[in-house]
């Protein structure tokens, strides 16, 4: 898909919030730190529109970008470890189900990313049959597979496609927002998503 225009829209602190114009969405969810902001830069090339961070769970809100003018890429907070209080996590814990719940319409499609170099935690696994049970079937990304020497990729690989229970060939897609290795993989699978809900709606 060739990016004509993308630009930041909306950061939702509350359902009320949440876009609601029949345009379909994007949604990228991993473990804090996993790289989504990274990889969405990469995907619609542009350097600094969703906002990295070094810093685990600085990702609180829900941010919306419209691409195109025609679909939004949504940024969502990052599940697991973040220097946070209690308080605060149980609250992005709470925005989380609500977006999902919400949006669990088959407008959305989720790309749920796993870090290529750690592989499926705990946390991923929760998350996959959390994701399951509301009805969706994510797109495993296995973001940073730069940082994985070629001749152990295969394995790690296979074991985050054990971990999820993922089919060997349809399973984790592996990425590199440094890199650029998958990104075209990955548009071709939105674009997909795209004709999919043009010709439901």
């Amino acid at each position: 898909m060739k990016i004509q225009n993308a630009e930041f829209v909306l950061s939702a602190a509350k359902a009320e919030q949440f876009l609601r114009d029949g345009r379909p969405e994007v949604a990228f969810v991993g473990r804090s730190n996993v790289g989504k902001s990274s990889l969405m830069n990469r995907l619609l090339g542009r350097k600094g529109l969703a906002r990295t961070s070094s810093t685990p769970g600085r990702t609180q809100l829900v941010n919306y970008f419209l691409v195109n003018r025609k679909l939004y890429f949504v940024d969502l907070p990052g599940y697991g470890f973040a220097k946070a209080s209690r308080a605060d996590r149980e609250r992005w814990a709470r925005l989380m189900d609500q977006y999902f719940r919400r949006s669990a319409d088959g407008k959305v499609l989720l790309v749920q990313l796993v870090d290529g170099k750690v592989g499926a935690t705990a946390l991923d696994v929760q998350a996959a049959e959390y994701f399951e049970d509301l009805g969706y079937q994510p797109l495993v990304v296995g973001t940073k597979i730069d940082k994985v020497p070629r001749s152990k990729r295969v394995r790690s690989l296979r074991a985050v496609n054990q971990d999820l229970d993922l089919p060997d060939d349809d399973g984790v897609l592996p990425v590199s927002a440094v890199s650029g290795e998958g990104i075209q993989q990955l548009w071709r699978r939105i674009q997909a998503f795209l004709e999919d809900d043009s010709e439901e709606s």
